[in-house]
């Protein structure tokens, strides 16, 4: 099968831009990866691409040019940019394109997500108890990981400060100032165990990538990344995930854990082999739980890795160097392809004040509800 590489990354900041849609910051990180992978949007053989609260992405050819290229809306929840990328890889992988864009962008309104029950399969009570909430569900299903696995609320502080502070250092993110632990930890409780710092917010922001054959990177000259695998699974039988109406008393692996054993597995490598890792954080429980649920460390063994600085910066495995959803923000469409933008840039590095020193293998993993994620490990 065809080696893949990312040859092009582009990003249009995240947070709050005013007066710029969704789909113009889509089509302001497509230009950018193109020009940074020396091709042309005419080259594009194939494009994935997905947005939640701004548009069909596949729009965005009336301001890039009408060449006729194949161009697939993708819609997974948060994993929506993780998924775009799977097509792209795959369309590479199996030689029916040489060239393949990924892209997501969104532009959500102000305030909290507001599904609706009836868009997930899922009956009215569901809503009117509050579960659709989804600060809510996270905290029930956070608490609940505390309690058998003995993790503190100043870890879920830790997990919070980190962010900000890498935040801090990162050109594209939104929060810029770092915040510490007692303010996190004292701050207004949304649900508990989870105060205001301890949660990411909607955001706005755009991000793309341009993969190659390995054979036609090497015919443009282009550095590229390799995409040694991207894999995207969705909840077996016994998981416990976002608009889970009950929970089976005879419990499963999550999606995330099936969809990072693959990867594993599809690589060739190792939990320990990787230099710098991103994993979805949609609040401070999220990424605690998903360092095990990726195989980075036993359940409960996050209390000691965050109080002993292993997740940050010049730590045994930095996790969401440039801040993660936390001080991003979430933009569905983009955030996992931010995850992968970020990765490509510590590969090659570039990342600055951020950078791991010596990083030669990088993971990312974006989840999405109702119970699907998305992993990608790359190589310099």
């Amino acid at each position: 099968m065809t080696e893949v590489c990312i040859i092009g990354a582009g990003i249009h900041r995240f947070g709050r831009t005013d007066g710029v849609s969704g789909l113009q910051q889509g089509v302001f990180a497509v230009r950018q990866a193109l020009a940074d992978a020396g091709v042309d949007w005419r080259d594009i053989g194939i494009a994935f691409g997905g947005s939640s609260a701004a548009g069909n992405a596949d729009i965005m050819v009336s301001e890039l040019g009408l060449t006729g290229v194949p161009f697939i809306n993708v819609a997974n929840g948060c994993a929506t940019g993780g998924s775009a990328l799977y097509g792209a890889f795959t369309a590479i992988k199996s030689g029916e394109a040489e060239l393949a864009l990924a892209v997501g962008f969104d532009k959500h309104p102000r305030g909290s997500f507001d599904p609706k029950p009836s868009d997930w399969g899922l009956p009215d009570w569901y809503g009117e108890v509050g579960l659709m909430l989804t600060t809510q569900f996270f905290a029930l299903k956070l608490r609940r990981y505390m309690e058998v696995h003995g993790i503190s609320a100043r870890t879920l502080g830790l997990v919070a400060e980190k962010a900000f502070e890498n935040g801090a250092r990162a050109e594209h993110s939104w929060r810029k100032t770092p915040t510490d632990l007692e303010t996190i930890l004292n701050a207004p409780m949304v649900n508990d165990p989870l105060t205001k710092f301890m949660f990411c917010s909607p955001a706005e922001g755009g991000v793309a990538l341009v993969l190659a054959s390995a054979k036609k990177a090497r015919e443009l000259g282009a550095t590229g990344v390799r995409l040694l695998t991207a894999t995207v699974r969705t909840r077996p039988p016994g998981s416990f995930e976002v608009f889970s109406p009950s929970l089976d008393l005879e419990r499963g692996p999550s999606p995330t854990q099936i969809a990072s054993a693959a990867a594993f597995e599809s690589a060739g490598v190792g939990p320990g082999d990787i230099d710098v890792a991103q994993l979805q954080d949609t609040e401070s429980g999220a990424e605690i739980m998903h360092m095990a649920e990726n195989g980075f460390c036993a359940d409960g063994a996050q209390e000691a890795w965050l109080h002993e600085g292993r997740t940050k910066i010049g730590g045994a495995l930095p996790v969401n160097t440039d801040g993660g959803c936390l001080a991003c923000g979430e933009p569905i469409g983009a955030s996992g392809l931010r995850q992968v933008y970020e990765n490509v840039i510590q590969l090659r590095g570039a990342a600055g004040a951020r950078q791991v020193a010596g990083a030669r293998t990088a993971y990312s993993h974006v989840y999405g509800a109702p119970g699907l994620s998305a992993v990608t490990i790359l190589q310099r």
